[in-house]
Order: structure tokens, then C-alpha cells, then sequence
């Protein structure tokens, strides 16, 4: 199937907005996913000063799709430190669940 220029420029617009907003140290893995199919929704390189201790990766997903990500993640050769579901309280209600993969830089 061929893809349309419409259909293109569409995903080249995706992809530049998905890349601007990256850590400089988590975008070479967001990247890697999201071009397997891993529909990506927050990431954060890690350390002092940013919203989470260690290279994480959250994407949206039911029971199969975090063993997709894990899977995926371990195909590309990415260092997995962990694969956990999560459900974020904001105002005092759960949120999510969401899959978070961790990983060693």
C-alpha cells in the first residue's frame, strides 16, 4: 500500500513534534519505539532534576501491549531495567494504568 504525500507529510509533522519536545537522553529510545509500533505518551532521560529518577519510557496499552513494549524494547538491543503498570494519582484519583519501561543509559 502505498502511502499518500498527504499521508507523509502528516507523519513527518508526528514525528518532528514527538522529537522537539525529547530529552536529549531518552530520544534515540523513544524513537526506536515508537518506529516498532510502540505508541509512546511521556518520557523523561532521568536524574536530578527531572520528573523521574531513572530513564523511563510510559505508553498506554492493555496486558499484551507491555509485553509488546518489553519484547520490542529487548529486540532492539535497548538495556530494560523494568517493565511496571502504573496508576498515577492526580487529585486524589488514580489515573492510568499506564506501562512504564525503565532503562540503564
Amino acid at each position: 500500500m502505498d502511502c499518500s504525500s498527504e499521508d507523509l507529510h502528516s507523519q513527518m509533522i508526528e514525528t518532528a513534534h514527538v522529537v522537539d519536545g525529547l530529552d536529549d537522553g531518552i530520544r534515540e529510545i523513544v524513537l526506536k519505539l515508537r518506529s516498532a509500533g510502540i505508541e509512546t505518551i511521556e518520557s523523561c532521560q532521568g536524574g536530578l532534576g527531572h520528573a523521574f529518577p531513572d530513564p523511563t519510557v510510559r505508553f498506554r496499552g492493555d496486558k499484551p501491549e507491555g509485553y509488546k513494549g518489553l519484547s520490542v524494547a529487548l529486540e532492539l538491543g535497548l538495556r530494560v531495567m523494568e517493565l511496571r503498570k502504573v496508576w498515577p494519582i492526580l487529585d486524589d484519583e488514580p489515573t492510568g494504568p499506564y506501562w512504564e519501561l525503565t532503562f540503564v543509559l
